[in-house]
């Protein structure tokens, strides 16, 4: 039992790493703050926090299989604008809307994993070339910024819950037990690390490595569609933004890297994807409670990145096979 406990310490010591730098940053954060530990404050910070983690999330998933999505941004984008369209009038036009932004966003992913398992190309250059089709396509929904959303749900899913509690944060828990924890514990999931470590060896030991990672980008696309659709009801709008969609996608990658999860594939967690996430976000109301310039904002998350990135190269080292991180 003692050893047991030891090697899931070892295994999630950067996601532990990653929550406890996200808690610290976070009570500076509300030291600072004038108003400090209030309602509105931390609904403020839950509703931007939560849309970069469920991103974050989307992204881990293909890191894991040593790919990359450079489209679940655009992916993020097009579900914004999406949902601006068809996510109005009675509660049940509304709820048809959301399935069909849902299914929107993971149609996207399996097209990214079809081209990839069956086109055999790159997954940096298939994503890099998918999302500018979606970024066109969220361009022909919304032009210019507009739309609407259905209030009652938006309200529901932004506000706070009797206690104060944001109610971001529980859609949040509901997307990582709904779709992470599933994952993480199926074949699949299994098959995802076994890929990211060694995909030859995965291979010679009969793991299906084109239905794992077809499904691995299907549900980066549908957590990616997630994120926009909670976009919408923060924004009550709809905005085909290169911008916010180039955006979200660095900083995905980068929440990625902060959370404990090698680029090279092989191991991680979403849940240090979120601490990291989080991380960001905090960083960036920092800069606004100090009154310093955003433009430092860059500086200090590319300084965190560097020693993120420059740590899990260092643990990389260490290990003759990625599959000895698991021992």
């Amino acid at each position: 039992m003692r050893e047991d406990w030891r090697f899931r310490l070892r295994e999630q010591r950067a996601c532990w790493t990653a929550a406890a730098l996200f808690v610290l940053i976070f009570a500076l954060y509300i030291g600072k703050h004038q108003t400090g530990w209030t309602v509105p404050v931390l609904t403020t910070a839950a509703n931007k926090g939560v849309l970069l983690a469920i991103v974050a999330m989307a992204q881990t998933l293909p890191v894991l299989t040593s790919g990359i999505d450079l489209s679940v941004g655009m992916v993020f984008v097009l579900a914004n604008c999406l949902a601006s369209h068809l996510v109005v009038g009675t509660p049940l036009q509304a709820a048809a809307g959301v399935l069909v932004v849902l299914a929107t966003g993971a149609l996207c992913g399996w097209i990214n994993g079809a081209i990839i398992v069956y086109g055999r190309l790159q997954p940096i250059i298939t994503t890099l070339a998918t999302g500018a089709v979606y970024f066109g396509l969220a361009l022909g929904l919304r032009p210019v910024p507009g739309g609407d959303v259905h209030a009652g749900l938006a309200d529901a899913l932004t506000g706070a819950l009797p206690g104060g509690v944001p109610a971001m944060l529980v859609v949040l828990l509901a997307v990582v037990l709904g779709v992470w924890v599933p994952f993480r514990r199926s074949a699949v999931g299994r098959s995802a690390l076994a890929i990211g470590s060694a995909e030859a060896a995965a291979y010679m030991s009969g793991v299906n490595i084109g239905r794992t990672r077809l499904v691995t980008y299907t549900l980066a696309g549908l957590l990616a569609s997630i994120g926009g659709l909670l976009l919408t009801f923060v924004t009550y709008s709809g905005e085909a933004s290169a911008a916010i969609g180039g955006v979200y996608t660095l900083n995905s990658i980068a929440a990625v890297v902060i959370g404990g999860t090698s680029l090279a594939g092989g191991a991680g967690s979403a849940i240090g994807s979120v601490f990291g996430a989080l991380v960001l976000r905090t960083i960036g109301d920092l800069l606004f409670v100090f009154d310093l310039e955003p433009l430092w904002q860059p500086l200090f998350q590319g300084v965190i990145l560097l020693a993120a990135v420059s740590l899990g190269a260092l643990r990389l080292l260490k290990v003759d096979n990625r599959l000895d991180l698991f021992k």
